[in-house]
C-alpha cells in the first residue's frame, strides 16, 4: 500500500519545483506584497445605519407598525374632549381644549419624508453633512413617504382632523418641501399647515431650533390629539443635550409614549449623537468617535 502512493508524491514534488514554493512557505507574490498593497476600509459610523434604513425590512414594518397603532386609537383620541398630546409648557395658561378643533403634528424630515438617499450620498463622498448639499437634496423633492405616513394621515384628514407639519429645515426651502410632501400624497391642506424654522409666534420666543413655539400655535387653534416625530425635540423642548436631561424632560411623559407620542427610528442621525460628545462640533470626526465609543456600554 505505501508504494502505491509514490506517484502522487511524484508529482507534489514536481508541482512545488514548478512554483518555487517550498513546503510551509507562502507563494512568492504574497511575500512581496507590502502594507501599501493591503486593503483598508474607512470607519464610516453611518454606513449600517443608513443600509438598514434602505435595505431592512424590519426599518418598514417598524413604521407601518408605528403608524397603523396611531390609526386604531386616533378616533377614541378624537372622541374624548380631554385628550390633549401638547406638554404643559406648550400650552397657554387656563386654556380650555375641548371645544378646539382636532389636529396632529408631524415632522417631516425621516418621519413623514425619507432622507436616507442623502445620507447614502454622504457616505459614497466621504463627506459630513452640510447646508450646502442638504439644500441640494431637498431642491431635488426627491424624497419618497415613509411607509404608513400617508394612509395615517389621509385618514386622518377624512375624518376631520388637520394635519399640520413642523419641520426646521431652512426657510428657503419651505417652496420645495411643500411640493415634495405634495408630490408624495401627504396632504397639504393650505400653507399655512406647514411651520418651518423661519416662523414667528407672537408672544413666543424661540431658542434655536427648538419647536416649542411652533407646537403652541398649533394649539392656540386646535386641540392636538397626536404628535410623531424621530427625535425627542419633536415632542418636547430639550433645556441642556445630555443623555440625562434628555430623559429628565421625557419622564412626565412617558405614559403617552405609543399613545399620543409616536417615536419613530431614526439611527443615522439626531441630537442624541452629539449629546455623547458634549456638543462640540469643533472636535475631529476621530475625536467625536473616539467620545461615541466611550459612551458604549459593554455590560
Amino acid at each position: 500500500m505505501r508504494y502505491q502512493r509514490l506517484p502522487a508524491l511524484i508529482l507534489l514534488l514536481s508541482l512545488i519545483a514548478c512554483t518555487g514554493v517550498t513546503p510551509g512557505h507562502a507563494p512568492a507574490a504574497a511575500t512581496r506584497m507590502g502594507p501599501s498593497e493591503t486593503a483598508s476600509v474607512p470607519a464610516d459610523d453611518n454606513l449600517d445605519a443608513t443600509l438598514w434604513t434602505q435595505r431592512a425590512a424590519e426599518h418598514d414594518f417598524a413604521y407601518l407598525e408605528i403608524y397603523r397603532n396611531a390609526k386604531e386609537k386616533l378616533l377614541s383620541a378624537l372622541d374624548d374632549p380631554t385628550w390633549d398630546a401638547l406638554p404643559r409648557e406648550d400650552r397657554d395658561a387656563d386654556q380650555a381644549v375641548a371645544d378646539l378643533p382636532p389636529a396632529v403634528i408631524l415632522d417631516v424630515d425621516d418621519a413623514v419624508l425619507d432622507n436616507s438617499p442623502y445620507q447614502a450620498r454622504l457616505i459614497h463622498s466621504g463627506e459630513e453633512y452640510g447646508e450646502f448639499t442638504w439644500a441640494q437634496w431637498c431642491r431635488e423633492e426627491l424624497a419618497k413617504a415613509l411607509p404608513g405616513a400617508v394612509e395615517f394621515t389621509q385618514f386622518a384628514v377624512r375624518h376631520g382632523i388637520g394635519v399640520y407639519y413642523i419641520t426646521n429645515r431652512a426657510q428657503d426651502l419651505d417652496e420645495v418641501t411643500l411640493a415634495n410632501l405634495r408630490k408624495v400624497g401627504l396632504p397639504v391642506m393650505n400653507d399655512s399647515v406647514f411651520l418651518g424654522l423661519g416662523t414667528v409666534v407672537e408672544g413666543c420666543e424661540q431658542f434655536g431650533t427648538d419647536k416649542g413655539c411652533r407646537r403652541r400655535l398649533v394649539g392656540r387653534t386646535h386641540r392636538v390629539l397626536m404628535q410623531f416625530g424621530d427625535q425627542l425635540g419633536d415632542f418636547v423642548d430639550i433645556v441642556a443635550n445630555t443623555p440625562e436631561h434628555r430623559a429628565d424632560a421625557m419622564k412626565p411623559y412617558l405614559g403617552w409614549i405609543g399613545e399620543r407620542w409616536w417615536v419613530l427610528p431614526n439611527p443615522t442621525y439626531g441630537s442624541w449623537v452629539p449629546a455623547t460628545f458634549n456638543n462640540d462640533w469643533t472636535q475631529s470626526r476621530e475625536q467625536r468617535r473616539k467620545a461615541k465609543i466611550d459612551a458604549l456600554r459593554v455590560n
